[in-house]
């Protein structure tokens, strides 16, 4: 099950995708709502049995880095603070989904924009799920790609190849604070797994430690737009201003609208 509530959003972005000429638009509505509506269900059924009956589970795919003392797996712990971001993650992307539909009803693109949303839950997920810190990464850095393709849907409006630009090059100044972070943790512990990582903190130097939260801090503020890192959130909402620009042009031509 748990594998599944992974695998759902990626199929959910794959089908729309690939084969979203076959599907039509109302395919790919179906596929995607469908798909994350089974997802958030399944998430909702993981926090009962993670969070609420105190049953973590650990998942191992298959061994990526095996280097002398540096072991890193494709693997994927649920506890309870990973249940309980799924729930809002899954919930909104799902609510989102569903709004879109009415939203993006007279754009001739909507396969391609189902498959980015639910790209974006799925990186989303592999950043929530993973067992360690560079699988994190992975999903940290397929999240900003996934929201520069979005917020540059209409590629072809000059004011939305600058906001997608603004946006990813402000988040790569997250992104370089989380890669001193994570040499950091790779040098200070040996290791990127979340174990080993929590059970030594408490008897290593407060100073380093000090010094990792700050480097994972600034790639937080990064992604999620905190000052000084926030200028990009507005004009990112490229979508609002072409929806208020339309509604401008119908009260101003409403016969040629």
């Amino acid at each position: 099950m748990y594998l599944t509530l992974l695998a759902i959003p990626l199929l959910a972005a794959l089908v729309p995708g690939l084969l979203g000429r076959k599907i039509g638009a109302s395919g790919s509505h179906l596929i995607t709502c469908v798909s994350m509506l089974l997802a958030t269900m399944l998430a909702y059924i993981a926090f009962y049995e993670v969070g609420i009956g105190g049953s973590p589970v650990y998942i191992k795919v298959a061994s990526w880095i095996d280097s002398e003392f540096l072991q890193i797996n494709w693997a994927f712990l649920y506890d309870t603070l990973t249940v309980s971001m799924l729930i809002p993650v899954l919930t909104v992307s799902t609510l989102v989904l569903v709004y879109s539909i009415g939203y993006m009803n007279s754009d001739p693109h909507n396969q391609r924009f189902f498959s980015y949303l639910s790209m974006f839950t799925f990186f989303m997920l592999l950043l929530i799920c993973g067992d360690n810190f560079i699988i994190m990464f992975i999903g940290w850095e397929a999240v900003g790609i996934c929201s520069y393709l979005l917020i540059n849907f209409w590629y072809t409006r000059i004011q939305a190849n600058k906001s997608a630009l603004q946006a990813i090059i402000m988040n790569r100044i997250g992104d370089w604070a989380f890669s001193i972070g994570l040499f950091a943790i790779l040098w200070v512990f040996g290791n990127l797994d979340y174990a080993t990582v929590y059970s030594l903190a408490p008897y290593l130097n407060e100073s380093l430690i000090a010094f990792i939260g700050i480097c994972l801090l600034g790639a937080a503020m990064g992604k999620s737009a905190q000052i000084p890192l926030h200028t990009w959130l507005p004009n990112a909402m490229e979508g609002q201003r072409w929806a208020l620009l339309k509604l401008h042009r119908m009260r101003e031509y409403p016969k040629s609208s």
